[in-house]
């Protein structure tokens, strides 16, 4: 337990996540003037993060300042900074996770951890929101769940003979000369990196070819940082690079595993191919509570609430708006004050302290507001 828990028969909000979202909605939520709320972690503040590999660092650098006010990137409330806290630009998981508790504990968030919310369901104008050790009533729930401990292990013939990069504790861990790593989006090319910076070598592959994509979108092309470190001379000494190779599967005859591309072209390894296809989300686990979006997402409201669920909002990487994927904190991070109004709103608050959301680039109104360019 973080901040003050209160035993309230009814909650005004149940957040679930306490995470770079859980934690930046939950102090949203307070300067909205709203009390009544409680936020529900399954491990412990900013857990994802810790699960990091120890060498990966944030891909988007932090600062604590600009010419024109802009907040750090990686910042997730008004006035705090990861640069500033931790004094580093890019942070490790590790470091992270611990901003995120210091957040906390200074705006003594509500926040019980531990507590691993089993099911969600609506009756007449009240949420039950089980967890392992009781049910709890909300006129409002806010799932802020993440993605990071939900990795993507399907969609690949034979994949159970590869490992996941989100598994990793550290790249120090793997045995081996001869890597291949399937994925060349940024954990492809943040696992490529690491492999190559201890001397390994290295195939990185991609059904497409982002290291050379010219879009000013980070959702589709790579990151500045990790286009740098693509140029390092060890990188490009040991990391052979296969775009637009789609693999269609992995087999292992022995101590052998064959990666078979979909052109029919095969490549052999002694050590488990690694898996850097993302991450299927923990908005899978409430996919019941809202309409689909024909990539799979959840279909929302300008208010990013559940449009079959009212009451029900999504906050972090899951949130979508047409085009527009607000897969970062800096993007997604946007959409707190929104949820915050709506639920506000709802509770007959006038919620004036989000007016200083605004001159921070963030939006108290639907997407109408902004082009594209605010969230990219």
């Amino acid at each position: 337990m973080i901040g003050t828990v209160t035993s309230e028969d009814l909650y005004d909000v149940v957040v679930v996540g306490g995470g770079a979202a859980g934690v930046g909605v939950a102090v949203t939520l307070m300067d909205a003037g709203i009390e009544n709320f409680i936020v529900l972690e399954r491990h412990t503040v900013g857990a994802s993060f810790a699960l990091w590999p120890v060498e990966t660092r944030f891909i988007t650098p932090s600062f604590p300042t600009n010419s024109i006010g802009m907040l750090d990137l990686n910042s997730i409330a008004i006035g705090v900074s990861p640069a500033f806290s931790l004094k580093v630009e890019h942070p490790t998981g590790e470091e992270y996770a611990s901003h995120l508790r210091e957040v906390a504990e200074f705006f003594e968030l509500p926040i019980r951890q531990h507590t691993e919310v089993m099911r969600i369901t609506k009756e007449g104008n009240e949420f039950r929101v089980q967890t392992a050790d009781e049910t709890l009533q909300a006129k409002h729930v806010v799932w802020a769940a993440g993605e990071f401990q939900y990795p993507r292990l399907t969609g690949l013939v034979g994949s159970k003979f590869c490992r996941h990069t989100a598994t990793l504790t550290s790249y120090e861990e793997l045995d081996g000369d001869d890597f291949i790593v399937i994925g060349g989006y940024e954990s492809g090319v943040d696992a490529a990196y690491h492999l190559a910076h201890r001397g390994k070598q290295v195939r990185l592959f991609d059904k497409g070819c982002p290291w050379e994509d010219k879009s000013s979108d980070p959702s589709i092309t790579l990151s500045t940082y990790s286009l740098e470190r693509m140029c390092n001379a060890q990188f490009v000494a040991q990391v052979e690079l296969f775009p637009d190779t789609p693999i269609a599967s992995v087999t292992r005859v022995g101590t052998v595993y064959e990666v078979t591309a979909a052109d029919g072209r095969r490549f052999q390894t002694h050590v488990p191919p690694l898996l850097a296809g993302g991450f299927e989300g923990s908005h899978k686990l409430v996919a019941d509570l809202f309409e689909r979006r024909d990539d799979g997402f959840p279909l929302l409201s300008e208010h990013d609430e559940s449009t079959v669920v009212p009451g029900l909002f999504l906050c972090g990487p899951a949130v979508r708006h047409g085009n527009h994927v607000f897969c970062f904190i800096y993007k997604y991070r946007q959409r707190f004050a929104v949820v915050a109004k709506a639920i506000a709103t709802s509770l007959g608050l006038p919620a004036p302290a989000l007016e200083d959301y605004r001159k921070w680039g963030m939006y108290l109104d639907d997407l109408s507001c902004c082009g594209e360019e605010c969230v990219c």
